[in-house]
């Protein structure tokens, strides 16, 4: 135990940032699925107190995800209720924990680097995006939106522009105030003022939120912040009431075949993300430690069961709180379970006083990460290592900013893939020549795909040549491959080209 308290200055600061991004993101992400805003915040609490706890990665967070709105909200209204429902997220945690007992986190390692980073560059762009009309106080689409589609029938670039027609100039002076002071508090100065070094930006900037919205109510009737800009919490006005808020599920339904497909989906999505958001989270690690995948997808469903069991929301690995987890500075998982317990305490005791925190305030964090994780050298970083990784590393920033998360991954590996394929079987077939002797070198497993390169090698050898196809070192020849040498060997002579086959006794070609 002493060894988590060790890191409690750097975590604690970190989870205030956490705790101010996760806030507005748990109630959006309820708002767009069309369930209880409370929902959001029990989802938020439990992803970080419980998760937090039991997961073996160092800086994750969890939540509710963006990457589930849609199939919550399609789930929300095929079932007869909200608790049916919470009957599905508490079966989908069963299954992820099931998940983790057969070993299926191996599969988040099977996607490429590039992809990975190609994921946290288009995070961070979306963010940028998506949060600007939030910035400037048009609030028609819901905090934590990701997808290019928008429920409003509006897309990413669409909401910029109608965001224009649409400003508050309080919620722009307060958005910019705070880009202000993010910026300042990440510069050298007030690095070296060890006074200020260790309070979080983030806080400052919603303070300092939160006290130009109460001027402008009592100086500036034009700059007033209106309630829909502001965060809107549920508020109880005794602790019976809060605890109104929470609910069970309805388990009479557990012969409903809707509540399993519905548990099916989310557990197969919710651990996919998760996998992806802890392979992205241990890039971003400093300390480069790597998370155990079974033991997180374990956490993920007991996380999920609880959720379920008291009205929340399903939850992930989210990538936008663990990297704003990661750019805080911190250090453990503590940071992740600190941030559940200020979700907790806050909403019991304090909720008028976060709903008085103006949305654009929020919004200038998120742009702040989102620049973190979009910064230029990362572009310039991947194109120097060749267009093998360049591409698949844009191709999977714009297919996910064009589509969502998952399918854009799903876009991404696929590039890889095809790129892998294709550098692989080229690889495959060697030509060298010195005058007319010439060396066609077949290594590691040749197959039907490399046929077209080896006819066209071949091919391109010039008349009174002599040829020697060396096949030694080929651990496997697809009997396409050995059809086209024999073929090749056939009619060379009309060229006047000899060719000798090298082969192993077991691989021979003839």
């Amino acid at each position: 135990m002493k060894k988590q308290f060790k890191n409690i200055q750097a975590d604690m600061s970190a989870s205030i940032v956490v705790f101010l991004v996760a806030l507005p993101l748990c109630l959006g992400i309820a708002l767009g699925s069309k369930a209880p805003l409370f929902s959001g915040i029990i989802a938020g609490m439990i992803g970080g107190i419980v998760v937090g706890l039991l997961s073996g990665s160092p800086l994750s967070v969890s939540g509710p995800a963006a990457g589930l709105t849609a199939i919550v909200a399609a789930s929300i209204m095929k079932l007869p209720s909200f608790e049916v429902f919470l009957l599905s997220v508490v079966i989908a945690g069963v299954l992820q924990f099931l998940l983790g007992q057969l070993k299926a986190g191996i599969l988040g390692d099977y996607v490429p680097n590039s992809v990975i980073k190609g994921m946290l560059a288009a995070i961070g762009i979306i963010l940028i995006l998506k949060q600007i009309p939030h910035l400037v106080g048009y609030d028609n689409d819901f905090i934590g939106d990701e997808s290019f589609s928008q429920p409003d029938q509006q897309n990413t670039f669409s909401e910029l522009s109608m965001a224009l027609s649409f400003m508050s100039p309080g919620a722009i002076l307060i958005g910019l105030v705070s880009l202000l002071i993010l910026i300042l508090f990440e510069s050298k100065w007030i690095k070296n003022i060890k006074s200020l070094s260790n309070i979080p930006g983030p806080l400052v900037a919603v303070v300092m939120g939160v006290l130009l919205s109460e001027l402008f109510q009592s100086s500036n009737p034009n700059l007033v912040i209106k309630p829909e800009h502001m965060v809107n919490l549920p508020v109880a006005q005794n602790m019976q009431e809060f605890f109104s808020f929470f609910t069970t599920p309805d388990f009479s339904q557990l012969g409903n075949k809707i509540v399993w497909t519905t548990a099916l989906t989310l557990a197969i999505v919710a651990s996919l993300e998760t996998l992806l958001s802890i392979e992205a989270v241990d890039k971003l690690d400093p300390f480069k430690r790597v998370t155990p995948t079974n033991r997180e997808l374990k956490a993920q469903g007991v996380g999920n069961i609880l959720s379920g069991l008291i009205g929340g929301l399903p939850m992930t690995s989210v990538i936008v709180r663990s990297s704003a987890n990661v750019n805080a500075g911190a250090k453990s998982k503590m940071s992740a379970v600190y941030h559940g317990l200020l979700l907790a305490v806050c909403v019991m005791f304090v909720p008028g006083i976060l709903n008085k925190i103006p949305l654009s305030a929020l919004a200038a964090i998120l742009i702040f990460t989102g620049y973190k994780l979009a910064k230029l050298p990362l572009f310039k970083e991947f194109y120097d290592k060749g267009w093998d990784q360049f591409l698949p590393f844009t191709i999977t920033i714009l297919s996910i900013l064009l589509t969502d998360l998952l399918i854009g991954i799903l876009i991404g590996i696929l590039v890889a893939l095809l790129f892998m394929v294709f550098v692989n079987f080229r690889s495959n077939i060697m030509v060298v020549h010195d005058g007319d002797n010439y060396l066609v070198k077949l290594r590691k497993d040749v197959l039907f795909i490399n046929k077209p390169i080896l006819k066209t090698a071949l091919e391109k050898i010039p008349q009174n040549s002599f040829v020697l196809i060396d096949s030694t070192n080929a651990d496997f020849i697809d009997k396409d491959i050995k059809d086209v040498i024999q073929e090749y060997k056939k009619h060379a002579g009309l060229k006047n080209i000899s060719v000798e086959i090298r082969e192993h006794e077991h691989k021979k070609i003839n």
